[in-house]
């Protein structure tokens, strides 16, 4: 259905991947792994026909329909939403829009215009043959929370979240034989998250998907392409099934080059030892030999890396935390929070969640002082010093400044030692540090922020969606860093492996601005609902 053959990249002098040989079959979905930077939405492209490869050749089964999740939010604003979804078959719905044009607009005396509403009709029985497209649509846009009343709202009135909902309806709709799906969960709330999950166990051709999410990923690949040493190696299973064979074959690995290097050391003692004497220099000969027969391997690269991420707070908590109070707001006749009021105590660490446009950031940015409410009040205790991660911190982060200035200019009196240690901790090697802010990818730019929130020293963390642009060691990382912290926490995240590590306690935002609070994990969280 899809291969790669010598399938190559690069950028001048470095080197992506090399010489990638695959072949997809169908019924099998693939995730597609590795570092930041490694190639993955690179690769992507290649597959997709985006971007041309430096040498070799993706080769796709004829006839086969390739279906792409758009990473462009906003180019349909000025389509309905039951346009846009049907976008995803390009030819089916010029072909209806223009039959429409003509139906409303043609010479029906013309023979020219009742032969092209012919040519048209036979392509809508083609690509549409048992006339259900409207049906399907209504169907994927109902299931995904949009009301029938709201199908021909323009696309410009929905928010992120929504916006790549309707996306993903889109290239649904298609039903591709292949599918390509470049981070699919982003912006996702999780019940949308659970019925991607559904969607995509259900698909009979060739899946890729590319996610940061490691429970997604356990819940529905059945491969897994690791992209590392410029290589893609394919092992057959979910995620943790990966982690621990390549963690195996690691160890192995290890374990024989270290037999190796022993078995060399003692040939060249005895070497060494005899090649001088006479009657033991015929064995001394035949050790050369072998060590000339021993194969060394080289210690391979890896571009995996895990940030050492740590947050330690300069004073203890008190036992007065945070109060909110009664909030209310409103975005027009839009009620977001409807009497929202909690007590932090001094133990909780607290993952904020909810579907998408229900008020979780609005209420962190009430909380941190960022936003008025329409009425209520937050009360942070005396003792708390906190540090906020913002939902929009690429958008933030558009400064000319080195990542260390930026950093510093937070707060002079930190050493720039100190903050040159935090980034490396943070895998920002030295030349790394001296490119400017604005130049930073999306994940780099995250890697920036919890940089700097490192420095604050803060007792108390907030953060809105901090694992959207990370990898996935980095979102472990960061998982077990809010799992050890000794101060208070509440994270607004969809990411259920990383609220499984840190949360003691869930806060829901409901569809009508009131809260609901439990006590405990997420997976007992979870449990209670079922």
């Amino acid at each position: 259905m899809l291969s790669t053959v010598n399938l190559t990249q690069r950028y001048g002098k470095r080197v992506l991947f090399e010489k990638i040989n695959l072949t997809l079959d169908p019924g099998k979905r693939y995730g597609l792994i590795g570092a930041n930077g490694a190639g993955k939405s690179t690769f992507m492209k290649i597959l997709a026909g985006e971007i041309e490869p430096s040498e070799g050749e993706v080769q796709i089964q004829p006839g086969a329909k390739l279906g792409v999740l758009s990473q462009n939010q906003f180019a349909f604003e000025d389509f309905t939403l039951k346009d846009a979804v049907l976008y995803g078959n390009k030819k089916l719905y010029e072909a209806q829009k223009e039959k429409e044009k003509l139906y409303m607009e043609g010479d029906f005396e013309s023979d020219e215009v009742n032969n092209r509403l012919a040519e048209l009709e036979m392509i809508c029985a083609d690509e549409d043959p048992t006339y259900e497209s409207e049906v399907k649509i209504e169907k994927l846009l109902t299931s995904l929370g949009f009301p029938v009343e709201t199908h021909n709202n323009l696309m410009s009135t929905l928010t992120g979240g929504d916006k790549v909902k309707i996306l993903l309806a889109q290239v649904l709709f298609l039903q591709p034989d292949i599918l390509l799906l470049d981070e699919p969960t982003n912006n996702l709330d999780m019940e949308t998250i659970s019925w991607l999950e559904e969607e995509i166990k259900r698909y009979e051709g060739v899946v890729v998907i590319i996610s940061h999410d490691r429970h997604f990923l356990n819940a529905v690949v059945t491969h897994i392409l690791d992209l590392d040493f410029k290589q893609i190696r394919e092992f057959t299973g979910n995620y943790d099934e990966w982690y621990i064979a390549a963690n195996l074959i690691k160890k192995q690995s290890e374990l024989e080059r270290s037999k190796k290097l022993k078995e060399k050391e003692d040939l060249e003692k005895f070497i060494s030892r005899f090649s001088a004497n006479a009657s033991k220099a015929k064995q001394a000969t035949s050790r050369q030999k072998q060590l000339e027969k021993l194969d060394i391997e080289e210690v391979k690269i890896s571009s995996r890396r895990d940030p050492s991420i740590m947050f330690k707070a300069s004073r203890e908590i008190g036992n007065e935390v945070l109060e909110v109070n009664d909030i209310h707001k409103a975005y027009g006749d839009n009620k977001v929070l409807n009497g929202v009021s909690f007590k932090v105590n001094k133990e909780d660490k607290i993952a904020i969640v909810g579907g998408n446009g229900v008020g979780k950031t609005t209420l962190v940015e009430i909380i941190m002082g960022n936003l008025e409410p329409d009425s209520g009040s937050v009360k942070w205790g005396q003792t708390v010093t906190a540090t906020y991660f913002p939902q929009n911190t690429t958008e933030k982060l558009d400064a000319h400044e080195k990542l260390y200035e930026w950093i510093q200019g937070h707060d002079l009196k930190w050493h720039i030692d100190e903050i040159r240690q935090c980034l490396g901790r943070m895998l920002f090697n030295g030349e790394e540090q001296e490119k400017e802010v604005v130049a930073c990818s999306g994940g780099e730019k995250h890697r920036i922020m919890l940089s700097k929130m490192m420095m604050d020293s803060a007792n108390f963390l907030v953060m809105d969606e901090p694992n959207n642009h990370l990898d996935l060691e980095a979102i472990i990382a960061l998982g077990e860093a809010l799992h050890q912290y000794q101060g208070g926490v509440i994270c607004v995240t969809h990411d259920r492996e990383l609220i499984d590590a840190f949360a003691n306690k869930i806060i829901k935002i409901k569809d009508d601005g009131t809260i609901d609070i439990f006590e405990g994990n997420y997976e007992e969280y979870m449990a209670s609902l079922a």
